[in-house]
């Protein structure tokens, strides 16, 4: 039996709802077919957006889509998603050896059309590598400039007269690799560049408001090289530090759970061993995020105080600006980095969900890699048959969490032992509050056995709903064509004995309960 203790009066940080962002990007199906079929498709549509992916997005509520990449924002030219779609050019995308042609036809007002439709914020990355910076400043004018200008004036011809008021801005995508090879310093000196050029929206002095807030995203390290992303933090705040300070609001790291190592291991065809080292790969984040985050403070601690009036002070958030699971590149799939998602993802899913939760006083914003058709995907198109994956159905429980503050959890468990290699306890949790209403995840990662469960608040609670995701095979998916063999199922109510709440867990599981708690409780001690 796990027990799991929780003291609701202790309530931490809040967690950002933009800790659930999602990122689109364009990889073969990942969006033309995936989320943009056009106006004149037989598949059902918005505006050519397919609508049954915006409608399952909207119903799981994204706070931030990142867009257009990704490795191809670092050769993507604004210029070239607007407009007439007829004239609009058409290249190839070489990202990954995909040799696609683009024809452009989803663009700037394409994308800001899925987020309106689904209400996520955009977050655009500008094209450092092949772009300019008079080609950031005019894309930022475009899209945000509210009147007079030729920019403006040619948005509203394209049919959006109000401006989009884009927030979020990515300066560059993994500029240590495939977005130019920069050096931390090198990187450092364009990003200077490119958020200088931004326009100021109304602030021409220090102390005026502007009319719109810009939030400049910098490039952070690659988090699967221990060595590198140590020294490329250390060495890009180092020279942030250097004379006066650029604008610098988020530092974007990138962290996937690589499972490459085992020609053996198939996306759907897998061991236990290989299940329990993936599931393993997935707790490393933790790790990278409290170093990263560590470093980060302590490069902004050894900045020197700015002389002059003007002197500006600086926070950076940590962003994980992707995050998944990547196998072994099965080349028999419809298209490149094409993954399907069984419950193994959805637990590694459900398992950096809670490492955000936890560490939310640490990092403020993440996107998982991707939302349709690659990856660690909560959709898989073909045609026009839809799949909501496993790892759908873990962000559609995990809303809950969105803006609730977490609070104290121990947890007694058992470690797996001698069932697999890894070091793995058998339960993992994490609660969080949110108007008296109590949130308490499980995720059981042992493949073979279920677990009695024991919460107990030391108070009187009442239940209010559970969910359970699970299946009776850990490489289980959902597949196009056949009845859905993962999806949410309601939790069998637990029983209550006092302040003690118990209940069972199925094995390879993830559990959501809800919990009321008694609004009078502090009255009530104190009489």
């Amino acid at each position: 039996m796990s027990k799991i203790t929780i003291n609701a009066s202790n309530r931490g940080e809040r967690n950002n709802p933009n800790l659930h962002g999602q990122f689109v990007e364009f990889l073969r199906s990942g969006i033309y077919d995936g989320i943009w079929v056009g106006e004149d498709s037989a598949i059902p549509n918005y505006e050519g957006l397919r609508k049954d992916i915006v409608d399952a997005l909207k119903d799981i509520n994204p706070p931030l889509l990142r867009w257009p990449g990704g490795c191809f924002a670092d050769t993507y030219h604004w210029r070239d998603g607007v407009g007439p779609r007829e004239q609009r050019p058409k290249y190839y995308n070489e990202n990954f050896g995909t040799q696609q042609l683009e024809n452009n036809h989803f663009g700037t007002h394409e994308f800001m059309r899925l987020c309106e439709l689904v209400g996520a914020k955009p977050w655009f990355n500008i094209n450092m590598l092949s772009g300019t910076v008079r080609e950031t400043r005019e894309w930022v004018e475009y899209v945000n400039r509210e009147t007079a200008t030729t920019l403006a004036e040619e948005r509203a011809t394209n049919g959006h007269p109000e401006p989009f008021n884009v927030e979020y801005w990515g300066i560059g995508n993994e500029s240590w690799a495939g977005g130019g090879n920069y050096t931390a310093e090198g990187y450092a000196n364009e990003y200077r560049k490119h958020t200088s050029a931004m326009p100021l929206f109304g602030a021409g002095l220090p102390w005026t408001t502007p009319t719109q807030e810009l939030k400049m995203i910098a490039v952070g390290p690659d988090g699967n090289k221990p060595k590198e992303r140590v020294e490329w933090t250390k060495d890009f705040f180092k020279e942030l530090a250097k004379y006066r300070k650029p604008k610098i609001n988020g530092y974007d790291l990138h962290f996937y759970n690589w499972n490459m190592s085992d020609e053996t291991d198939k996306v759907t065809e897998f061991s236990k061993e290989a299940w329990y080292r993936v599931i393993k790969g997935s707790f490393e984040l933790e790790d990278v995020i409290e170093e990263q985050y560590t470093l980060i403070q302590q490069g902004l601690k050894a900045m020197p105080v700015e002389e002059g009036a003007f002197a500006t002070p600086i926070n950076v958030d940590l962003i994980v600006g992707e995050w998944g699971n990547w196998h072994n590149i099965d080349l028999t799939t419809p298209s490149i980095l094409w993954q399907q998602c069984t419950m193994r993802d959805a637990i590694t899913t459900a398992l950096t969900l809670d490492i955000f939760h936890r560490n939310c006083d640490k990092v403020q914003m993440a996107c998982v890699a991707q939302s349709v058709n690659v990856l660690n995907s909560l959709f898989l198109t073909n045609g026009n048959e839809i799949v909501l994956t496993p790892n759908y159905y873990v962000f559609k429980m995990y809303e809950a969490h969105k803006s609730g503050h977490k609070i104290d959890l121990a947890l007694e468990t058992n470690t797996l032992g001698n069932v697999c290699k890894e070091d793995l306890k058998k339960i993992y949790s994490f609660a969080s509050v949110k108007d008296d209403v109590v949130t308490v995840n499980i995720v059981n990662v042992s493949a073979d056995d279920s677990e009695k469960m024991t919460i107990n608040f030391g108070q009187k609670v009442e239940y209010i709903s559970g969910s359970v995701l699970s299946s009776e095979k850990m490489n289980d998916y959902n597949e196009f064509g056949v009845e859905e063999q993962v999806k949410i199922k309601d939790a069998v109510a637990p029983e209550i004995d006092g302040t003690n709440i118990d209940f069972e867990v199925a094995k390879a599981s993830v559990t959501v309960l809800q919990f009321k708690l008694d609004e009078n409780r502090e009255e009530k001690q104190n009489d």
